[in-house]
């Protein structure tokens, strides 16, 4: 794999977009994807590019394939929900073959969530009229089975990266949200999400492009984005 102009320090929105488009250029629908830790905000720069895009992207999040409540517990995963055996990777992978198949019709996308603690189908939908898709989640880039099959389908993947200690606020502040109490919230991002986020890094190294939404322009105001998740 060919990677140059790795490191994109305060990316501009608009110039990062512009970018992506260009990935379209000579095929009908490509994939960006998005890697990177739990806190990284990965999710907010693939809503922003989206957004900015307009009706030419679409968006799917790797999130919307966590495994069930349910499933979990038959897996004894509930204390590792968020860890990379968590998800369901094949259905994620058969999602991206799809999009990049079936141009021509309404192909609808999971989510996850986060007041329901669970996985909801159908929440967004990669219309025949989107070129570009953008999907994030944190182990896109991981050199594992079935993540290695994922990462074929997007033309680039990109490493978003932010501070440890910026990352941490984050994730904390993300459990006391959910209802956790702030010891119980920082004791589950100590046992998970750090462990989660040291996988993650190792991937960074196969992603094409390297940057940090910390610093970006003011169109893209990351703390206030992520507190309204």
């Amino acid at each position: 794999m060919e990677i140059a102009d790795r490191r994109t320090p305060a990316p501009n929105l608009a110039g990062l977009a512009a970018y992506a488009w260009k990935l379209t250029a000579d095929t009908p629908r490509a994939v960006l994807g998005l890697a990177g830790p739990p806190g990284a905000g990965k999710s907010t720069l693939a809503r922003a590019l989206v957004a900015h895009l307009g009706e030419g992207a679409a968006y799917l999040p790797l999130d919307g394939f966590h495994l069930s409540n349910a499933q979990l517990e038959r897996l004894g995963l509930t204390a590792r929900k968020g860890s990379e055996p968590s998800f369901d990777v094949w259905g994620y992978v058969d999602l991206l073959r799809r999009v990049l198949d079936e141009t021509g019709r309404d192909i609808y996308v999971p989510d996850y969530d986060r007041t329901l603690d669970e996985p909801v189908a159908a929440r967004h939908v990669v219309p025949p009229a989107a070129r570009l898709i953008v999907t994030e989640g944190n182990y896109l880039a991981c050199d594992l089975p079935g993540w290695r099959d994922a990462f074929v389908f997007m033309e680039e993947c990109w490493y978003v990266e932010a501070p440890g200690d910026v990352r941490q606020v984050r994730l904390v502040e993300r459990q006391l949200a959910g209802g956790r109490d702030e010891a119980r919230a920082r004791a589950w991002v100590a046992t998970n999400d750090d462990p989660n986020g040291e996988l993650v890094e190792k991937s960074r190294d196969r992603c094409h492009r390297i940057l940090s939404t910390i610093g970006m322009d003011p169109s893209f105001d990351m703390d206030t984005a992520n507190s309204q998740q």
